[in-house]
């Protein structure tokens, strides 16, 4: 029987998730092998039974294997600053609202499937089921070993997932103060006994910081990257006044910009004689393709991203980046296993594995705001 054109199927999402065969999933439902390829292919839906055990050995419901594609547009929250009119969205719903955060311009090898499409003013078409946007929790930073905890969270909630999407410091911030994520991410750069990352929370709509936990993600390198075995001879923040050198900048807001605005003024360069102050990039990544692309000669980033583009790598500051999570927040089910992971030796292992990375902080609790 053909499937219905109105009806998606997700079976082969869940089957692979669990690193099952066609064989072994048919096996657990006893049917043929045959029937679990025409269902995958769309050629045949179940009966009642065999979907019913379906929901049983993927633990979820039969809505969440065989749904009816929606095809009117949703209602989303978006933040200030509307994304483009065909932005691609990861979203999630914070505190019974349905978030969107637009995707950024893949960098090259992450392309990431969208959660919906933005179709109008604050209207969305949704790509992915509501049980998916449910156990989904947007993270906003700009580190690049978050990705990682996405990948680690599926081993332990196969289910749930953690959508990262790159924010500086500053933005990052300003989108979890203002509910558009369950939690953020910065590395601001220590520059007294205080501590920056927990400095830097502002006060919410009623004056007062939202009560959350920060804990230490890991000690990170930050610094210059020039083109590989750098040609032109680059050694410090000074010779970025070279006419020969075109620098790209990160944007107002970004800790690194301010780590580079601390290092001018500790040199007594003014950062109008920098070629290529003024000219910004919004992500590590797209500093990087600049200087293998040879548009620019440096860029600001961390030293995992110098070594992933064959960059050379000058290190301006060691930089420690913190997790922030409300306190309300704690208990969506995501937000729960990001807790335990941040404590697991599992990370730990994975990030001092990075080039630049510390662990040995992982999981520390610097802060408890109430």
């Amino acid at each position: 029987m053909p499937e219905p054109p109105e009806i998606h199927c997700n079976l082969k999402v869940y089957r692979l998730r669990r690193g099952w065969s066609q064989e072994e999933l048919a096996q657990k439902i006893r049917v043929k092998r045959q029937a679990v390829v025409d269902m995958e292919k769309g050629r045949y839906l179940p009966n009642t039974l065999s979907a019913l055990r379906l929901a049983r050995v993927f633990d979820c419901a039969v809505e969440d294997l065989f749904s009816i594609r929606e095809e009117s547009d949703q209602e989303v929250c978006l933040p200030d600053g509307d994304p483009p009119a065909d932005a691609r969205l990861a979203m999630g719903r914070v505190r019974n609202r349905l978030v969107g955060l637009a995707l950024p311009s893949p960098a090259p090898f992450a392309l990431r499937a969208a959660d919906g499409l933005l179709t109008g003013p604050n209207r969305a078409r949704l790509l992915a089921s509501s049980r998916v946007l449910e156990e989904s929790l947007l993270l906003a930073g700009c580190d690049p070993a978050l990705e990682l905890l996405n990948d680690l969270l599926r081993r332990v909630l196969p289910m749930g997932q953690i959508r990262c999407v790159f924010a500086s410091s500053r933005r990052a911030l300003d989108l979890l103060a203002g509910g558009y994520a369950h939690a953020a991410s910065s590395h601001f750069h220590n520059e007294g006994e205080g501590e920056a990352n927990v400095e830097a929370l502002r006060p919410g709509p009623g004056g007062s910081v939202v009560p959350c936990r920060v804990l230490a993600f890991a000690y990170l390198e930050e610094g210059l990257m020039p083109a590989r075995n750098n040609p032109l001879g680059i050694r410090s923040v000074e010779d970025l006044t070279r006419p020969d050198i075109r620098f790209v900048n990160r944007e107002p807001g970004a800790a690194l910009r301010r780590l580079l605005d601390r290092h001018l003024a500790a040199a007594g360069v003014p950062a109008s004689m920098v070629n290529g102050y003024r000219r910004e990039v919004r992500s590590h990544g797209e500093g990087a393709c600049h200087v293998v692309c040879s548009a620019a000669d440096a860029a600001l980033g961390p030293r995992a991203v110098a070594d992933s583009f064959g960059l050379d790598f000058l290190p301006l500051a060691v930089t420690r980046c913190d997790l922030i999570i409300p306190a309300d927040l704690e208990k969506h089910p995501v937000a729960a296993a990001l807790l335990d992971l941040v404590q697991s030796g599992r990370l730990r292992r994975e990030l001092a594995a990075l080039p630049g990375y510390d662990s040995s902080v992982t999981g520390r609790e610097i802060a408890l705001i109430s």
